[in-house]
């Protein structure tokens, strides 16, 4: 079992990267392998709703959208993490997600995914429902833990601080695993994945 951690802040070992680290930390300790890839300051254009995608099988923009779409098909599971500045996820991680749920949905649906935020104070409850809305589009079973997954800090030695919210990273990371482990159980025991339709499409304004 593999968990794919997305950090969505442009500084590599900041206080999201140290959130996201107590939750691999975890999810290792309980036998899942796990991957952390920083998108950093990489500059992520968002989706122009070519629909080029649906044709090539990938986004057309060739960058780091295209190499976590290729991962994403070897993980069991996710986690998306964020600053906070404006009471959202920033802006590089909303362009990130919005071109790889629109390429490589087939690559993310039904795993386990996580949201994880970070801020100095507030603004962190809306940020999670932003980054969450991607997940039950996609039928993504969204995994939670003993409070909000969020961490407080101005910065990492401050995050280090934070020991409830290391304790919910931590948590995070259990029930994660956990949840892996019992979909696994479920496929060796021959549980199959719902038949769903996709095919009825309702516009409002006809």
């Amino acid at each position: 079992m593999k968990v794919l951690l997305i950090n969505g802040s442009p500084h590599d070992s900041g206080c999201t990267y140290t959130a996201l680290s107590e939750v691999a930390r975890t999810l290792e300790e309980n036998g899942v392998e796990t991957r952390i890839l920083s998108i950093g300051k990489a500059d992520i254009r968002g989706c122009t709703a070519c629909g080029k995608c649906r044709d090539i099988g990938k986004c057309v923009f060739d960058d780091i959208v295209n190499k976590i779409a290729a991962e994403a098909w070897d993980a069991d599971g996710f986690v998306f993490g964020s600053p906070v500045y404006y009471a959202s996820p920033n802006g590089s991680l909303y362009s990130l997600m919005d071109r790889l749920f629109f390429s490589a949905s087939a690559a993310l649906r039904r795993k386990p995914a996580a949201a994880v935020v970070s801020a100095r104070r507030a603004g962190t409850t809306t940020a999670l429902h932003d980054i969450e809305n991607y997940f039950t589009i996609n039928e993504m079973p969204i995994v939670a833990s003993s409070y909000w997954n969020m961490v407080h800090g101005a910065s990492a030695a401050d995050v280090a601080e934070d020991r409830e919210g290391l304790q919910v990273m931590r948590n995070l990371g259990r029930n994660m695993a956990w949840l892996l482990q019992c979909i696994e159980a479920g496929k060796k025991a021959g549980v199959p994945e719902p038949k769903n339709q996709y095919t009825e499409r309702t516009n409002f304004i006809r």
